[in-house]
């Protein structure tokens, strides 16, 4: 009897252990099958982003250049001849008119022949005034008459150029001129720089881009990096390409000089290329880089009018 009950016992232990693992194996199986399917079908991942609205606009392709300012009128100025300084008016950076005196030479050492030239002048005078009474009386030549307004006029000049004034409205430059310094012919004094309303601005563009540029279109002008453009218009190409560097010289004139930078300063222009365009324009953060080249993102709906997500090369 005893022996009996042990194998009932063995027997129901074993048909126990047989359940449970039937029961693992089939629960084992059913994860296997949704783990399966769950990879077999994965849910559509999801992200928050942030979207543009991408914008038609009109565009134009533009080249860039360094210009350098310039005076419309700009000189050296320099003494026609030999001296010592008597006055200097020579004030860096003051605006003088024309007609100004800026320099004058001392004419004490050559006072005597100022005064013969003077008297050469008022014998000049005095023999001009006879010839033409003779001449009327024809009993002198039209050479002779010539000859006596020639001697006068010769005379006034030789004096003139004793005094050196400045010849049209500008700012002086610096000088480094002195009351009784000796001057020889042709000494620079100072640079004058006219002050007008306006200033021209020369730079240098590949031979490609001068091709398609003409007189009076505009260009855009930057003083400074963070400063607003100044529009300026092309009045002169150069007629030659520099067969070095292949570039060619432009000149702009840009109107309101009392905003322009100084005569001889470096700007930046923006010079327009080729006709108008339309194109779309989109936020540059949204312009991504990739092997195949550059591509943005554009949502769209599908079929179920889901927004989804798609590369678009640009």
């Amino acid at each position: 009897m005893n022996k009996s009950n042990t194998t009932i016992r063995a027997f129901l232990l074993l048909a126990a252990l047989a359940a449970i693992g039937a029961g693992v194996a089939m629960w084992k199986h059913a994860a296997t099958v949704e783990a399966n399917a769950a990879t077999a079908n994965p849910p559509e991942p999801m992200e928050t982003v942030m979207a543009a609205v991408a914008k038609p606009l009109e565009h134009r392709q533009t080249a860039t250049a360094i210009g350098t300012v310039l005076a419309l009128r700009s000189i050296t100025l320099r003494n026609e001849l030999a001296g010592t300084v008597q006055a200097v008016m020579l004030t860096p950076g003051q605006i003088v008119e024309p007609g100004t005196v800026l320099v004058k030479l001392d004419v004490s050492v050559e006072q005597a022949e100022l005064k013969a030239q003077e008297a050469q002048a008022a014998l000049a005078r005095t023999t001009l005034r006879r010839m033409q009474q003779a001449h009327r009386n024809r009993a002198a030549s039209e050479i002779e008459v010539d000859r006596a307004a020639a001697e006068l006029d010769i005379a006034l000049a030789q004096i003139a150029r004793k005094t050196i004034r400045a010849p049209f409205r500008a700012r002086v430059g610096l000088a480094d001129v002195h009351v009784g310094q000796y001057l020889n012919e042709g000494t620079r004094l100072t640079t004058l720089q006219g002050v007008d309303d306006a200033v021209h601005v020369d730079f240098r563009v590949a031979q490609q881009i001068a091709e398609g540029l003409t007189v009076d279109q505009w260009v855009d002008v930057f003083p400074a990096s963070d400063a607003p453009p100044t529009k300026a218009r092309v009045v002169a190409l150069d007629a030659r390409i520099d067969p070095e560097t292949r570039n060619a010289m432009v000149r702009a004139r840009m109107d309101g000089a009392g905003q322009s930078p100084a005569p001889g300063a470096s700007v930046r222009i923006r010079i327009p290329i080729g006709p108008l365009r339309k194109d779309v324009a989109v936020p540059v953060n949204a312009l991504r880089k990739g092997p195949d080249g550059d591509f943005v993102f554009v949502i769209e709906p599908d079929q179920h009018g889901r927004f989804r997500a798609r590369l678009r090369p640009v």
